[in-house]
């Protein structure tokens, strides 16, 4: 038998494939269809890494069998190439990521077209590409001029969202405000991880355990409030609950998906904030509990360091604890955060609340 050359072999028939396009989606109406979508990877300069044939490997497999067996198979590749490292890498060596972008896409697809992986590249997909994300863009100007009916259980245009009386007869401004709060996409503060050296928004998986950034090495980084987007898809959550039941999906991933959401029945109860004297005030904090029953026995109130309230229930004896203990959760990763394992942290603000039962103060602490 003669020996296996690769060299040979795999490039003859790689380059078969391409000139016949052997796997591009057939359009026999008569067979039956078969979608498999692979997760589109990142180009990085750094070319594939061995996770990423690992999974397109049993694709492609899946995707030979079908065809084998009569269907229409559509099976493309596509780059997810929009990111933030692209950006950092043009701030780093001056070159337009446009530049650095189709070169890593050039030789990704070399690298794959190597593997003897089979996708149809006449539809392949790049979300750099204007055609591409116009769609993208489309998809989010109707999101945010979408609110959603809880009646109907199904998102209708903001013209068509009733507007209170009393918010009408306090003008344009106003309406315009109200229309806003209800919008499925809505610009607010969310916490992200800041680098202050590299001047840019990091992953949570860029953020190392010693506090440090991948990328630059330098521990400067550090929870920030930033404005960004943000999609009101908690309002779905009932739609995705009773959407499961109809999946046929292993019921392990369902009750991951059910815990996921992390729907529970419960109550929003108010504390108000309690003056010098001790009496009520008209700040308030607001709680949610499932068990309404345990407010008789509540001793202290938590609010996270990043409250809004934080400010204002530290009393001036307190500002430089609760400052630097707000500095050091900053610091740290939603992992370290929750671990249950390791000791409760916290710091006295001061201030006290009034339990709603009892009428009793307890302390409020960060």
């Amino acid at each position: 038998m003669a020996k296996y050359n690769p060299q040979q072999i795999e490039t003859k028939w790689q380059s078969y494939w391409e000139a016949q396009k052997t796997f591009k989606t057939g359009e026999d109406k008569s067979k039956p269809k078969y979608y498999c979508l692979d997760m589109f990877p990142y180009p990085s300069g750094a070319g594939l890494h061995v996770g990423h044939p690992e999974g397109y490997t049993a694709t492609d497999i899946i995707c030979r069998y079908k065809r084998a067996q009569g269907f229409n198979v559509l099976h493309p590749m596509g780059w997810d190439a929009f990111g933030l490292p692209a950006e950092q890498y043009a701030i780093q060596t001056g070159t337009h990521p446009a530049i650095t972008t189709k070169k890593n896409c050039d030789n990704f697809r070399r690298q794959i077209k190597r593997l003897g992986l089979s996708y149809d590249w006449d539809k392949e997909i790049n979300t750099t590409d204007p055609k591409y994300y116009k769609w993208t863009q489309w998809i989010f100007t109707r999101l945010y001029n979408t609110w959603f009916d809880e009646a109907l259980q199904k998102g209708r245009p903001i013209a068509e969202l009733p507007i209170p009386a009393d918010v009408e007869a306090k003008g344009t401004a106003e309406i315009r405000k109200y229309k806003d709060s209800k919008r499925l996409a809505y610009y607010a503060d969310a916490q992200v991880w800041w680098c202050k050296h590299c001047k840019i928004v990091c992953a949570n998986e860029e953020v190392l355990n010693d506090g440090s950034h991948e990328k630059c090495g330098t521990k400067e980084v550090e929870r920030r409030n930033l404005k960004q987007w943000l999609m009101r898809i908690p309002l779905y959550g009932d739609r995705l609950l009773k959407g499961l039941d109809k999946l046929d999906w292993p019921q392990g991933v369902k009750d991951m998906q059910k815990n996921w959401i992390g729907k529970s029945l419960g109550a929003e109860v108010d504390f108000a904030i309690a003056d010098a004297n001790g009496n009520a005030t008209e700040n308030k904090l607001r709680v949610y509990t499932t068990r309404c029953d345990t407010l008789f026995g509540a001793t202290y109130m938590v609010v996270a360091p990043e409250h809004a309230l934080v400010p204002t229930l530290t009393t001036p004896e307190q500002k430089e604890a609760v400052e630097a203990y707000v500095h050091a959760a900053a610091l740290k990763s939603d992992l370290d955060r929750t671990e249950l394992a390791k000791e409760k942290t916290g710091v006295f603000t001061g201030s006290y609340a009034v339990n709603p039962l009892t009428g009793s103060k307890i302390p409020v602490w960060v």
